[in-house]
């Protein structure tokens, strides 16, 4: 195997969730490929269209040439534009022709991770044309199909692998968007603590201690008097880290303790992807 050890667990992660994915969609029928998913605006074929053109542009294929509809209420700027690209070029694709382009990109990026000799710093282009590291690129897909396994999850009533490989790749993503969370969004105040208490199939305890500059750093020593608290489970940090439930719609699921204007705040800015 010539694939860097640094970047090996985000090929086994990415490897894990796309085959469940795969395993997700093959035996669904043509009507339940237009269910609803929590991504906001996208059916179970638009998020199996994405997680395709994800893996199409990491092997370098060029982006389709294609115009969006103008009443796509869910895209709103350029990031969302990018994306939506890949996504309705595919929309009056068959199940068929669906299961087919996903089960053909899987093996056309197997077949290019056995190859990947590069050096986990090497430069690759990223999405809208940024420049990022392979370790970077490979993190972030896993990090996305991941998020997107259990959207399908969710949609199909299958829930699973919360605990798998790419669980702790979205951990740790996550955790180190956490201090511009706190520290910048909800503008916790100088020298102040919050902790984050998160159980379940992942867990961990996590403190985002605010400098007199106000710049916030990931801690994994509790806090003593901390200026506020949120304990929840681990699918509910995920699906509010990841923009899927508003904080209202899971206020049972989350425990805050503390300054209540400063967890509201933290709650209102708490989604990191874009």
């Amino acid at each position: 195997m010539s694939l860097h050890p640094t970047l090996q667990p985000y090929a086994d992660a990415w490897t894990q969730s796309i085959e469940a994915i795969s395993e997700l969609v093959q035996p669904l029928v043509e009507g339940e490929w237009n269910g609803r998913t929590p991504c906001p605006g996208w059916s179970v074929r638009d998020v199996v269209s994405h997680v395709i053109g994800l893996d199409c542009e990491m092997l370098g294929d060029p982006r389709p040439i294609h115009t969006l509809p103008r009443d796509l209420f869910h895209v709103t700027n350029d990031h969302q534009r990018y994306m939506e690209m890949q996504v309705d070029v595919r929309r009056h694709h068959t199940a068929p022709e669906m299961t087919s382009e996903l089960e053909y990109t899987i093996i056309r990026r197997n077949r290019q991770l056995r190859n990947e000799s590069r050096d986990p710093g090497a430069k690759v282009r990223g999405p809208l044309g940024a420049e990022l590291t392979l370790e970077e690129s490979m993190r972030n897909h896993a990090f996305n199909v991941w998020v997107h396994e259990q959207d399908l999850r969710t949609a199909l009533g299958r829930p699973g692998n919360l605990d798998s490989a790419g669980a702790h790749v979205a951990r740790d993503v996550l955790l180190a968007a956490l201090p511009r969370v706190v520290a910048e969004l909800a503008n916790a105040p100088r020298s102040a603590a919050v902790v984050f208490d998160v159980h379940g199939p992942v867990e961990f305890l996590r403190t985002i201690r605010v400098d007199i500059q106000g710049r916030g750093t990931l801690e994994t020593a509790p806090a003593l008097g901390p200026a506020a608290a949120l304990t929840l489970d681990w699918e509910t940090y995920v699906r509010l880290a990841c923009g899927r439930v508003t904080p209202e719609a899971v206020a049972d699921r989350v425990k805050a303790e503390g300054d209540p204007e400063l967890t509201a705040a933290i709650l209102r800015n708490f989604t990191v992807t874009p």
